[in-house]
């Protein structure tokens, strides 16, 4: 890909989310979300690999379908109420739709079958972009709309994601396949308080964010794509792996690590809102994700695999190491003890 390509794709990323983000009249949130899906798509097939193509495929085809229900559901609501404005959804048969739309497009479950297949066919960095910018246009639009969601719907969907991203996740050796039912699985936890604290959709987003950044970043420089391969990618880069192990507890939701304060908080406002037996079932589901989370951590600091491996071990290298990869990392791991501050500002 040329460096002009590259940068009018990355340019057309930037503006279609900040189209999204800031537009109140839905032909512009849905013209933002075209303009996002069409930037993202030379980035996705790059490579030229049938995979990659075939990802490409399999994203435009899903994220177009999602994006005709957005219109339709916005039209539909504009035909009964005479409002285009995102905030004025009143309608309950356009709020379902939406509902189904953007679940399309965050792959909430039982949507989320085109995910980890476009993360597989997808480079590191292409799948950090799909697991993290892309799903910002459609949480904003979740997040303006939702005082007039219907909450069994948001509710079934997001138990149904922590389930389907933990079950699904556990007998997988691709990383990006793991990455993806994480996803899933952190979807469903933001999705499941959106109505009653939207601030605190945008707080598990954002920590998901620096984790995920941090994990993707990591893996992209030792090129770890299966698990046997992070096995002996200690021997390259030794320090990197052991901050890797910890940022994987971090977004396994363990405390005293950072991944632990939006959950945390998450559930507690759950019991606020008298919805103790939610709180409880994504409590335990979240236990079938940290079994995966615990493997992967497992894998980045053992120094041998336990049968003998036919991989030849990676020497160490001078490679100079990404400046984001410390500072995300951190953030990742520390910021659990000035959760009161960052609770007190939401």
């Amino acid at each position: 890909m040329s460096p002009a390509t590259k940068l009018m794709s990355t340019m057309s990323l930037l503006l279609g989310t900040t189209i999204t983000i800031t537009s109140n009249h839905w032909m512009m949130a849905w013209a933002g979300l075209e303009i996002n899906t069409l930037a993202i798509i030379p980035l996705i097939s790059k490579s030229h690999h049938p995979r990659a193509i075939e990802a490409t495929t399999k994203y435009f085809l899903v994220q177009a379908a999602a994006s005709a229900l957005v219109l339709f559901s916005s039209m539909t609501n504009a035909w009964s109420t005479g409002q285009w404005d995102i905030t004025q959804l009143t309608y309950p048969p356009s709020c379902n739709l939406l509902t189904t739309a953007i679940a399309i497009k965050l792959g909430l479950a039982p949507f989320h079958f085109w995910f980890p297949e476009v993360l597989q066919g997808s480079s590191l960095i292409t799948a950090l972009l799909l697991s993290t910018m892309m799903k910002l246009p459609p949480i904003s639009i979740l997040l303006l709309s939702s005082h007039s969601l219907n909450p069994t719907l948001l509710i079934t969907l997001s138990i149904l994601s922590i389930a389907l991203g933990g079950w699904t996740g556990l007998n997988q050796t691709q990383t990006r396949k793991i990455l993806a039912f994480s996803s899933i699985s952190h979807m469903g936890w933001m999705t499941i308080i959106i109505i009653y604290n939207p601030k605190l959709t945008l707080l598990a987003f954002y920590t998901y964010i620096l984790m995920t950044a941090s994990i993707f970043l990591t893996m992209s420089t030792t090129n770890t794509l299966k698990l046997p391969t992070l096995m002996t990618s200690w021997t390259k880069t030794p320090t990197l792996n052991t901050t890797l192990m910890l940022t994987l507890l971090s977004l396994a939701g363990l405390p005293p690590l950072t991944g632990f304060l939006p959950k945390w908080s998450i559930i507690q406002e759950l019991i606020k809102q008298e919805m103790t037996t939610a709180a409880t079932t994504i409590s335990m589901l979240s236990l079938l994700g940290l079994f995966f989370y615990l493997r992967l951590a497992y894998c980045s600091t053992i120094t041998l695999p336990p049968n003998p491996s036919n991989k030849m071990k990676l020497w160490s290298t001078k490679k100079p190491t990404n400046i984001l990869i410390p500072t995300l990392t951190s953030l990742s791991i520390s910021l659990l003890p000035l959760s009161p501050m960052i609770l007190a500002t939401i």
